[in-house]
């Protein structure tokens, strides 16, 4: 118990005390505890998730979506049989780049999805565009990924022939050597190496009429790690905030976005100055919510809504030269691959 003198204090002696008591209290505020930082997961994937240097959507998109919602969040790329044990032995909170196919998300919070996935079938035959469904690849060789294969969603797809492949590479090699005259792979991949077989003046890839799989990317962190309500809810906000101003569409390398911005039923089309030219088609925008755009498509650049593609390409710059953007593939990697295309 704290006792008190009966005498009066003096003026000095009076504010020596207040100090000494100031700076106690202060002592006790000056190291706050810091809550650890969430840590999320993922393995790479080409062009989206990588850890060394090499062009990575994912990582640039969450390092603005995090930045923006103030969260403390720690990103580690590793294996999946690593990620699998971490996420179950509590090393690791959740991941951050997780695609639902069938899995049981039940012990997981899960965001909205931030970026979408459309599974295309694309071949170099163009007799691929009348392809809508998976049952019309039936008894056909079709090349994918494991990490698409190794689903619920596709183990049920038993009439199929599935060509297995480790790596997006050497899912791509399968069509390059012709041993498998279809591929599965993600609307934005397929892009991708179309600019890097158009830039080396090869025919390039067609795709299916439709996609055959939509799916997207979502951070999923464990029920019982702390603040996951909180944190989702935080990204949630964030990423609608900035997909709205265009701040998406640089990490992602695309000019033009779709949205449905305004909430009339209609996507309208988004851009930034960053990225974004007058003479970028809006035909090759990539939707961001899966819905279609109509004539009553508004144009949103930096944020600011125009009416017309002709004003939103008003505050644009034109592109100062024809040369198409180099390819997120690394040309020096799939050399070998052009040489057999």
């Amino acid at each position: 118990m704290v006792r008190f003198s009966a005498f009066s204090l003096s003026i000095f002696t009076q504010r020596l005390s207040l100090l000494g008591i100031s700076l106690s209290l202060c002592c006790f505020n000056v190291s706050p505890l810091h809550a650890a930082p969430t840590k999320l997961g993922a393995t790479s994937f080409e062009t989206y998730i990588s850890d060394d240097g090499e062009p990575a959507r994912i990582n640039a998109l969450l390092e603005k979506v995090f930045q923006k919602a103030e969260l403390d969040i720690q990103l580690q790329v590793m294996r999946q049989a690593f990620l699998g044990s971490s996420v179950l032995t509590g090393k690791l909170d959740g991941e951050f780049a997780y695609i639902n196919l069938g899995e049981n998300s039940n012990d997981y919070v899960l965001s909205d999805i931030y970026l979408p996935v459309y599974l295309y079938a694309v071949s170099k035959e163009a007799d691929v565009e009348a392809i809508k469904l998976f049952p019309h690849l039936k008894d056909n060789r079709v090349a994918i990924e494991n990490r698409f294969a190794n689903t619920p969603s596709f183990r049920l797809l038993k009439e199929i022939k599935w060509s297995r492949n480790p790596t997006t590479f050497d899912a791509f090699r399968q069509l390059a050597d012709d041993r498998a005259p279809y591929l599965i792979t993600t609307q934005l991949l397929a892009r991708e190496l179309n600019i890097l077989l158009a830039n080396d003046s090869e025919e390039t890839l067609h795709f299916s009429a439709k996609p055959l799989a939509k799916t997207g990317f979502q951070i999923a962190i464990n029920k019982n790690a702390a603040r996951a309500e909180s944190i989702i809810a935080k990204f949630n906000q964030s990423v609608s905030t900035l997909q709205n101003s265009g701040e998406f569409n640089e990490p992602l390398a695309l000019a033009w976005l779709t949205k449905d911005v305004n909430g009339d039923g209609v996507a309208d089309f988004i851009g930034h100055s960053s990225i974004t030219t007058s003479t970028d088609l809006i035909d090759t925008a990539y939707s961001l919510d899966g819905t279609p755009t109509s004539d009553n498509s508004m144009f949103y650049v930096d944020g600011k809504r125009y009416t017309s593609l002709e004003e939103a390409c008003a505050v644009l710059l034109a592109k100062e030269s024809l040369s198409v953007r180099e390819s997120l593939l690394d040309k020096t990697v799939y050399q070998q691959l052009l040489r057999r295309w």
